[in-house]
């Protein structure tokens, strides 16, 4: 019985081991590939960003969904912020200027600080994720006088 019990200790344990090994292997160290999908000092309307908002930073990421052939109220950003198109495409539209841009599927864009502007959607729901860098919880955006809010 001694030895049966011996046995089976040293089975358990040698199991443990190889577990223990397995997960060794499993959690190795290694990079990940990083893709740069943005990095900006100005919006995409080439006007430069400047200082962040005092106070506690304060980052929001939004899903914002839109349905086709929508445009968005006219609005601005107190805050510096980045969109990635998801789904669907949106052109940004710069009230002043009537300037505009197109950004397809898979792509990034700087989002204007306090200039007037909106999106509008194509031919399919356009899917953005926004995501805002703030301070003490500020809006992320503010409607023009008359307008509805962006979302």
């Amino acid at each position: 019985m001694k030895h049966v019990l011996a046995l089976t200790s040293c089975v358990l344990v040698m199991g443990l081991w190889a577990s223990a090994t397995e997960q060794a292997r499993a959690q190795q160290t290694a990079s990940a590939h990083a893709e740069r999908l943005l990095q900006a000092d100005h919006s995409w309307n080439g006007n430069p960003y400047g200082a962040y908002p005092a106070g506690q930073p304060t980052l929001t990421t939004i899903r914002l969904t839109i349905a086709p052939h929508t445009a968005l109220p006219w609005h601005t950003h107190p805050i510096p912020n980045v969109g990635y198109v998801l789904q669907g495409q949106l052109t940004i539209q710069d009230k002043a200027s009537g300037a505009s841009h197109v950004y397809h599927q898979g792509e990034a864009f700087a989002e204007s600080m306090n200039d007037a502007h909106r999106g509008m959607s194509g031919d399919t729901p356009t899917v953005l994720l926004l995501t805002y860098a703030g301070g003490d919880h500020l809006p992320t955006s503010i409607p023009l006088k008359g307008e509805k809010d962006e979302y």
